[in-house]
């Protein structure tokens, strides 16, 4: 018995000592600053509606770097070019990886796709094909009838309404839905009748998919970060990704299966598009990692989805803004008929000789980046940035939109100035921090070279082929530049616009 009391004093001193030893050795870790949490909510109670409007005024209190809880899990805000940098850049590998949302599981095929991936072996084998076999040079240059075809059809079919109020965002949208599931698929797959033989779905319940993945993507979805909350689904956002992720996933079936037996109807058959290549790819027997259906589906989104509605978006905040200053436009109209005149279209091979209105688009991405709060990253180990120790497990968000808001390295960063980018002229592919529309490192976007070519010549010739003004009794001024938030920030309050042929009708 007295030898069982020593053993147990004896274990309890060296529990004790351990202790001790553990606050001694381990000093409490300088982390970065941020609100205090509250109980179970964390910080999530400071963020509104427009949370990258909310993180963006809490790191003017708290710092570029800055450390928050959303319920119990660490998420750390980067909203400086320099933080981007350590981020995306020099801690590049540590912070390549995804959070495991919703959304992710939900609404990108368990986690299938290149934006919601974690980072491996699986993500890295998808990134390289789309960047050596999708979107190649020589493939995009090869489908460059495509995109000159459904731009003609565009441009007709804003002619036949000149004269008449319409809203520009309707008609970019159906554009870039022909133009990238053409480019991608061969076909529209989409009809403007429920009825078509030849499609699946309309034009409008596509875009309602695409619009409902944009929004669900960005939400803060409170299971994600209380996870005891995911059972009841408080919010219904959900219920909403497993709805939308059933009709993503008909859909996309139905484009396999309908060119699987095209393959199969003819003994030698030539791949006409990129799902006639994954196909081909699929039967590699030499691929590191199977390419499964839930892998070429979530393929066939990202590139569907990410050349749809950012393309739109882009190209509408432009006009946002261009019509509360007609006095770009007309700087527009004047380097156009200089370079281009009128009695030819812009061309992808013009765009060298278009300055102006490259800075027209980049200044459109500052204001209005692609994503406001780039899609989050996360960190597979601990590591030291800027100072700060950042735990394994922290979720972190790089803010494009605080970036391009930056006082020190934008002069009157709240007023849209196309000639900033004439004095600079800034690189947007991710090398400078302080402008990141496609983002930076091994996450940024594959389709930016195919993306560029889309806004660049529809932006130039929606200037090059018609005069805009506002329609009925709205003016400058009234132009609102509210923001709907998601993945993607589109305008709350589109414009209603009036356009008129400048170039000569036979053009039309």
């Amino acid at each position: 018995m007295e030898i069982s009391w020593v053993f147990i004093v004896f274990g309890s001193w060296l529990l004790a000592l351990a202790f001790f030893l553990k606050i001694f050795n381990h000093p409490k870790r300088k982390l970065p600053p941020g609100p205090k949490p509250w109980p179970i909510i964390g910080n999530l109670n400071l963020l509104g509606s427009l949370p990258h409007v909310s993180l963006h005024h809490l790191s003017q209190k708290y710092g570029d770097l800055m450390l928050l809880k959303f319920g119990s899990k660490p998420v750390l805000v980067a909203s400086s070019p320099e933080m981007a940098k350590e981020i995306l850049k020099t801690h590049d590998a540590i912070f390549a990886s995804r959070p495991a949302l919703a959304a992710g599981k939900y609404t990108s095929f368990n986690y299938s796709d290149m934006t919601w991936a974690p980072y491996g072996a699986h993500w890295r084998q998808t990134r390289k094909i789309c960047l050596t076999e999708l979107l190649n040079p020589r493939t995009l240059n090869s489908l460059e009838y495509i995109r000159v075809e459904e731009r003609r059809t565009l441009i007709s079919r804003l002619f036949t309404l000149s004269g008449k109020p319409i809203l520009l965002k309707d008609h970019l949208t159906l554009f870039t839905l022909r133009t990238i599931n053409r480019l991608i698929m061969s076909e529209t797959y989409c009809s403007d009748q429920s009825n078509s033989d030849a499609s699946i779905v309309t034009y409008e319940r596509l875009q309602w998919m695409f619009d409902e993945w944009f929004v669900l993507s960005g939400f803060i979805n409170l299971g994600d970060w209380i996870p005891w909350l995911s059972w009841f689904d408080l919010q219904g956002y959900v219920k909403r990704m497993k709805a939308l992720g059933k009709n993503m996933t008909e859909f996309y079936e139905y484009v396999l299966e309908n060119h699987k037996a095209k393959r199969q109807a003819e003994e030698n058959y030539i791949p006409k598009d990129m799902v006639d290549a994954m196909l081909h790819l699929a039967d590699d027997p030499n691929l590191e990692i199977e390419l499964t259906t839930d892998s070429m589906m979530g393929l066939i989104h990202d590139l569907v989805g990410g050349g749809t509605d950012t393309t739109a978006t882009t190209i509408e905040w432009a006009f946002q803004e261009l019509l509360r200053r007609p006095n770009i436009i007309e700087k527009a109209h004047q380097e156009l008929d200089r370079a281009i005149g009128r009695e030819r279209w812009v061309e992808e091979e013009d765009f060298s000789q278009l300055p102006y209105i490259d800075a027209i688009i980049k200044e459109t991405f500052r204001l209005h980046p692609l994503c406001a709060l780039l899609p989050p990253h996360y960190s597979v180990e601990d590591c030291n940035v800027a100072g700060y120790e950042i735990p394994k497990g922290t979720t972190v968000f790089v803010s494009a939109w605080s970036l391009g808001r930056n006082p020190k390295y934008w002069d009157r960063p709240e007023e849209f100035i196309p000639e900033r980018f004439i004095e600079n002229n800034m690189d947007i592919k991710g090398q400078n921090f302080a402008l990141l529309p496609f983002s930076s490192g091994r996450r940024r976007c594959p389709g930016y070279s195919l993306g560029m070519k889309v806004v660049r010549t529809t932006m130039a010739n929606l200037l090059h082929g018609f005069n805009w003004k506002l329609a009925g009794d709205t003016k400058p001024e009234d132009i609102s530049m509210e923001e709907i938030y998601g993945l993607t920030i589109h305008p709350k309050k589109p414009i209603s616009l009036i356009m008129e042929p400048r170039l000569s009708l036979h053009l039309y």
